[in-house]
């Protein structure tokens, strides 16, 4: 049996290089979320004091509350259309189905500015009161199409021949659905699901326009915090999220590979 190629010394260089320029400035805002002064600018000393701030400050506590109930909620939603919608335009033909596929690409290839401003027009002309409802349609909007070419990929890669033995068993659309179809498609789903909520987390722009009273989330409080210093707290609340982040993830890996 053969050995697998050992990667050459100029590619070991390249891919550390890579990962520093990557993970570098998040080390340091980590590290700087230790810090004893009030600025992040030098580090003078270690102190978990802005860690403490941040379990009594209650607007974090709330903008978190909402942007998890967001995101939680618009994952699941847009999750379920999005599969449907993948599913639908890879194995039926039915009219408009190439325009339906051109639109797709839309909310993905336009700037996040042009889809705010088309969203709050759209729920005026509605007359929707912005607040928490209103930022879960805008994130369920832009994450249907991400969900979706997500599940085709793995379609694309899936032989219909398995479901067509457990038809000819007796199983029928449903059946073959849940037991064929979904566990098949899975990593594809959880990869989209992944997708649309680390998207739904992180929105400021799209949520920007489509927030109204009492429905601040994360980015936009970590935002209007910014406006006058980035200071260790700030520091402290990006490394809390980047925990919870990377938990997701190491969940949602090992989820997949269970799957497949």
């Amino acid at each position: 049996m053969n050995e697998r190629a050992r990667p050459g010394k100029g590619l070991t260089i390249y891919a550390i290089l890579a990962y520093l320029y990557l993970y570098l400035p998040i080390f340091f805002l980590i590290l700087f979320s230790f810090n004893t002064s009030k600025f992040s600018v030098k580090m003078e000393g270690v102190t978990l004091k802005w860690y403490g701030d941040l379990l009594k400050d209650k607007a974090i506590w709330e903008a978190t509350r909402n942007t998890l109930i967001v995101a939680v909620t618009s994952t699941i939603i847009s999750t379920i259309i999005g599969t449907a919608a993948a599913i639908a335009l890879h194995r039926y033909n039915f009219r408009g189905k190439g325009f339906s596929e051109v639109t797709l690409y839309i909310p993905v290839i336009i700037p996040e500015i042009v889809m705010g401003i088309a969203l709050l027009a759209f729920f005026g002309q509605m007359g929707l009161t912005l607040g928490l409802p209103t930022i879960i349609i805008a994130h369920i909007a832009f994450s249907i199409p991400f969900v979706a070419l997500t599940v085709r990929a793995r379609l694309q890669g899936m032989d219909r021949a398995v479901e067509e033995a457990a038809m000819d068993l007796g199983a029928n659309e449903w059946v073959t659905f849940w037991r064929v179809t979904l566990p098949l498609i899975m990593p594809g789903v959880l990869s989209g699901a992944l997708l649309a909520f680390t998207l739904s987390l992180d929105d400021y722009i799209i949520t920007l326009f489509t927030a109204g009273p009492g429905s601040t989330t994360l980015p936009l409080r970590v935002f209007s915090m910014l406006k006058q210093a980035v200071t260790p707290k700030v520091n402290a609340l990006s490394s809390l999220w980047i925990l919870v982040i990377l938990i997701v993830l190491i969940a949602s890996q090992r989820l997949q590979s269970r799957k497949t």
